[in-house]
């Protein structure tokens, strides 16, 4: 199951370990969403992306689309509130977003949810997390992205200009305000050559 990944000349360490938070970026999107990125958060994650790789147990889905079944084209895990995640830095970056956050958001990030793209051709289509609470309230969902970068593409619900971030190598990226709601977001399949990526997604209770 595990894929090649191909070391970033940037982060030659194995010592998984996070750095600070001030250097987050915001970009304000519009129609009262935001994102806030910072590169490299996540020292040695090329480590921890070979830990995940190799020891979470990965699960294949199929679901209904169309009145076919078909595979999800990438590998899943969920870790709800309470379960203790598959490596202690995942922990302690929960709760330094929940820290980082807490003025804004109001409560604690508290579940992960963990998929693995083995290469170009896994992916995730266009959507919001509105499953939930998400649906009809202001909340944030943090990822942070291990593995060989991928482009995040982000563009307002309806249509309009998107904007594209490559994540991977210990990026992370913070959608708020409405962005679940009045923006879309996907990981499209790649015709390049792609090396794997885990993404690690930290929301709030209730949003999916």
């Amino acid at each position: 199951m595990t894929r090649h990944l191909q070391g970033s000349l940037f982060d030659q360490t194995d010592e998984v370990r996070l750095g600070p938070l001030d250097g987050l970026r915001r970009t304000h999107l519009g129609f009262g969403a935001w994102i806030d990125v910072l590169p490299g958060w996540l020292g040695g994650s090329d480590e921890l992306f070979e830990r995940l790789a190799a020891e979470v147990p990965w699960r294949a889905e199929r679901r209904t689309m169309y009145d076919h079944v078909v595979d999800v084209p990438r590998l899943l895990a969920f870790y709800g509130a309470g379960d203790p995640l598959p490596h202690p830095v995942l922990a302690r970056a929960r709760e330094a977003l929940t820290a980082r956050y807490a003025a804004e958001l109001g409560e604690p990030f508290t579940t992960a949810g963990l998929c693995y793209y083995r290469d170009g051709r896994d992916s995730v289509a266009w959507h919001g997390d509105r499953i939930g609470r998400g649906a009809r309230e202001n909340t944030m969902v943090a990822i942070l992205s291990v593995g060989a970068p991928r482009d995040l593409l982000l563009r307002p619900v309806g249509g309009g200009e998107t904007v594209r971030r490559p994540l991977g190598h210990g990026d992370l990226i913070v959608m708020g305000g409405s962005c679940q709601r009045t923006w879309e977001h996907c990981v499209p399949k790649s015709t390049r050559a792609a090396g794997p990526r885990i993404s690690i997604q930290f929301r709030p209770h209730g949003v999916r």
